[in-house]
């Protein structure tokens, strides 16, 4: 089968680079193993300038469609999918602000909120072209979205993909669990059409019957899960306990779904005619690890990334806690790192009048050379508690991480954000942006190490 892809919700290129194994700017002008046939990324939240999609085009260049038009930075929701050419890999870091860990569960828009309808532009991609292969990637809560109904964003998800004929497995993985140098949790789904050369090969390997008998079918789902399936293969995994895999059927209507459904999906999983097969695991790895210190600069670095002592402490000695029900801190104390990164008590009032205590523990002021980096969020460099800040590897002072930095922690080359093409000319992107777009990129190790698994399939059918 050719190896064509479409990606949607593009960003600056994380899954074409891990497809084609891009570990360098040099890399992404050889001939593809991929060939992706057309991309979409359209961010509304930059009226003037789509950073992103210059970025992209600076590396790759663009996908004009059958007829010819440019519509790869056009909102998704106006382009009609019969245009875009037909592709065998539908790919998509699908956009997911409303399920985001900067932002709590019980806030949560999930499926209904103005991002996460975006969602049906990608089962009208996959009932207009028809490819027979996906891979998707989220944020881990999606599993779990709303809060008020656990598990019905990715039921409906799940149900759409049933009604289109589709097998579809899941898995939450942590990357640095399998040794890359971010502890970034995400939610990745493969799909594959049932009529594939794939789907009968699964089938018969673990000896699947549509068949009445849930034990049997158990049994072949537990093997699909552990040993047999894609992400088996490509992530390791064993069972957190002796439990079940626990089943669900999905309701025959997504309407029906959507107003009642809730269910506690597990990491892992598989749903095959619509009936949900998921179990805890836990990943098997026993290789190195790649730590923040792996990835630092070890040169010069810019000076405008250096943080000035007054901005570290406001009282050293005072540590990482402050109460400030008992006492005001001293004046210009909620600017400094300590403050922010610390553990903190203070009285706020709601806006009933009703005032309350508010209070969080602290988090690691300076980022530690020998564990992976936290997760990255789209606010990395800000002044907040989620930015990491390390000690420099030369002058061993305090700094921001430098726009290269952010790039390695996401498995880009070095400096692959710093310029795009608008409106046919070269740009440099600013910093800020730079980190936003790697806070909202996915890991391309991952999808560097699922690629030799996709490419045995690919290879393999007719």
């Amino acid at each position: 089968m050719e190896k064509t892809v479409c990606e949607l919700f593009a960003g600056v290129g994380g899954f074409r680079c891990g497809l084609n194994s891009i570990h360098e700017i040099e890399d992404a002008m050889k001939p593809e193993k991929w060939k992706t046939v057309w991309f979409s990324q359209w961010e509304p939240a930059d009226k003037k300038i789509q950073w992103a999609h210059g970025c992209y085009v600076k590396r790759f260049g663009s996908c004009p469609e059958i007829d010819g038009i440019d519509w790869t930075n056009k909102d998704i929701n106006e382009v009609d999918k019969t245009i875009v050419p037909d592709h065998n890999l539908l790919v998509g870091g699908f956009p997911c602000q409303d399920y985001s860990v900067a932002s709590s569960l019980a806030t949560s828009k999930g499926l209904e909120g103005k991002k996460g309808v975006l969602w049906w532009d990608i089962r009208d991609m996959l009932e207009t072209k028809g490819a027979p292969f996906v891979l998707l990637e989220n944020v881990d809560r999606l599993i779990k979205s709303p809060a008020s109904q656990r598990g019905r964003d990715f039921a409906v998800i799940l149900a759409c993909f049933r009604d289109l004929g589709y097998t579809v497995e899941w898995r939450v993985i942590n990357a640095a669990e399998y040794g890359y140098q971010q502890r970034r949790r995400r939610t990745f789904i493969f799909a594959y059409s049932d009529k594939t050369a794939y789907a009968a090969r699964i089938a018969k390997t673990i000896a699947y019957r549509d068949s009445c008998n849930e034990e049997l079918r158990e049994e072949s789902m537990t093997r699909l899960v552990l040993s047999e399936g894609f992400f088996a293969k490509s992530f390791p995994v064993s069972k957190c306990d002796e439990k079940k895999i626990k089943m669900e059927k999905l309701p025959n209507e997504i309407g029906e779904l959507s107003n009642a459904f809730s269910f506690s999906f597990e990491n892992t999983g598989v749903m095959k005619d619509g009936i949900i097969y998921t179990m805890k695991t836990k990943p098997i790895y026993h290789g190195q690890q790649k730590t923040l210190g792996d990835i630092l600069e070890v040169g010069d670095v810019d000076e405008s990334y250096f943080i000035p002592e007054e901005r570290l402490y406001y009282e050293k000695e005072k540590g990482d806690h402050s109460d400030e029900t008992k006492e005001p801190l001293p004046a210009g104390a909620h600017k400094t790192w300590q403050y922010v990164k610390g553990a903190k008590k203070l009285t706020r009032k709601a806006k009933s009048g009703h005032e309350y205590i508010f209070s969080e523990g602290p988090i690691a002021m300076i980022d530690e050379y020998d564990k992976p980096a936290r997760t990255m969020l789209t606010s990395e460099g800000s002044f907040n508690r989620t930015t990491h800040i390390v000690k420099d590897r030369k002058t061993e002072k305090i700094r921001l991480l430098t726009p290269v930095e952010v790039e390695r922690i996401q498995g880009f080359p070095n400096d692959w954000t710093k310029e795009c093409l608008i409106g046919g000319e070269i740009m440099e992107m600013p910093v800020n942006k730079r980190r936003f777009m790697m806070g909202n990129a996915l890991v391309v190790d991952l999808v560097n190490q699922m690629e030799k698994q996709l490419s045995e399939i690919f290879d393999a059918e007719e």
